[in-house]
């Protein structure tokens, strides 16, 4: 017979070895051990699974800002990409239309590349030659606006002195001959030079889009099989449309926008008509703030150069021609292409500013249009994702 003490450690060896087994397997599977089973228990609380719920959020935010991250160190090779693909989007109808009229592939690319660079050029030297040809009338007009205002400013109670005055406009001086001023330029040459260079890749990476650009979306499919493979296919086909839509229709209403802008000008005989015009047209690529944007500096110019009477008459076409393609143009024009709400819009013009400043604005709207147009296509032709359908209930 056993006494209490070997008892005690016989029975101890014997639960330790119970504890090593394994569980009885519950329908021809293993069940978990014990120490496994109460960290999925601890898990699967409601703390839990809000704390896997973080977890992943914090997981799907840091390779976020990755991908965002890593895009803006190559924005010099992503960007012009981006832009070649919005312009072979857009001018994809003419390419379609020129190989119908049996072109070869090569020289039908070619006139399309041509007229995009013509049109580009075109736009950038009318605003350079406008603005050169009468830069002397808008200097002396701009001297003359500014006594005018520093005039006005000294009626004002809190209006500081001519003493401070001097001062200010001599350290406007000190800084324009200083080294940091001469930084800022060096780094302004840099600007140019990454300029010239995305330009270039940019009209390169076109030139194969528009002639190649089947034959590298069907290299790009290859992966894909079955389901997956249709998916893919809905989601180019939607993500081109949609892009070329999106551009051809801000492009028609940003040149009504610019012509009835420049027509009211060219009447009140406002200098620089011909380049507001055009920055018009450019900025009406922004939503919602590029045209008024753009009327506000046609504004500015006119009260410098004719008066607040201008001004106040170009304020008012201004706010005509927004209201004419606000209503108009812009529901029949560009309504079946971009169907996303005002606050969609506006934080994704936020974001694309925060991240890329005004090229990131111009950009941001359209990428929102194509994100969402492939969540309409994701399950089929037009069968939304599940957690975008509307609820029936």
């Amino acid at each position: 017979m056993f006494g209490r003490r070997e008892r005690r450690e016989l029975e101890g060896r014997i639960a330790d070895l119970e504890s090593r087994l394994p569980e009885p397997e519950v329908s021809g599977r293993p069940s978990l051990s014990r120490a496994a089973t109460a960290a999925r228990a601890a898990w699967g609380d409601g703390f839990g699974l809000l704390a896997t719920r973080a977890l992943q959020i914090i997981i799907v935010l840091v390779l976020t800002a990755g991908v965002v991250l890593g895009l803006r160190v190559l924005s010099t090779v992503v960007i012009p990409i981006l832009l070649a693909l919005i312009f072979a989007s857009t001018f994809a109808p003419v390419m379609r239309w020129l190989r119908a009229r049996n072109l070869p592939p090569a020289l039908a690319t070619v006139i399309v590349l041509l007229g995009i660079v013509l049109i580009l050029t075109g736009i950038g030297w009318m605003i350079t030659w406008a603005v050169i040809d009468q830069w002397d009338d808008l200097s002396d007009q701009a001297i003359e606006g500014y006594a005018q205002a520093a005039a006005w400013v000294q009626t004002l109670p809190f209006a500081p002195s001519s003493e401070q005055l001097l001062q200010w406009r001599d350290a406007l001086v000190h800084f324009a001959t200083s080294a940091e001023f001469g930084s800022g330029a060096l780094a302004g040459v840099g600007a140019v030079a990454s300029f010239v260079t995305g330009l270039i890749l940019m009209v390169v990476v076109l030139f194969f889009f528009l002639k190649d650009g089947a034959v590298i979306w069907r290299f790009l499919l290859r992966p894909f099989r079955g389901e997956a493979l249709a998916r893919a296919e809905r989601i180019g086909d939607k993500a081109v449309v949609t892009l070329g839509s999106y551009v051809r229709g801000t492009a028609a209403v940003a040149a009504v926008d610019a012509i009835g802008i420049g027509i009211g000008l060219v009447i009140l005989h406002v200098p620089l008509a011909l380049p507001l015009a055009v920055l018009t047209f450019l900025l009406s690529f922004i939503p919602f703030i590029g045209a008024t944007l753009g009327g506000t500096l046609a504004a500015l110019v006119a009260l410098v150069a004719n008066g607040p009477i201008s001004a106040v008459i170009v304020v008012g076409v201004v706010v005509l021609v927004n209201q004419l393609e606000g209503n108009l143009l812009q529901p029949v024009l560009m309504g079946r292409t971009l169907k996303l709400h005002a606050l969609v819009i506006l934080l994704a013009l936020t974001i694309g500013t925060v991240l890329s400043g005004v090229l990131g604005a111009v950009l941001a709207v359209p990428i929102a249009a194509v994100a969402w147009g492939i969540i309409q296509v994701w399950d089929g032709p037009s069968l939304p994702a599940r957690w975008a359908r509307p609820n029936t209930r």
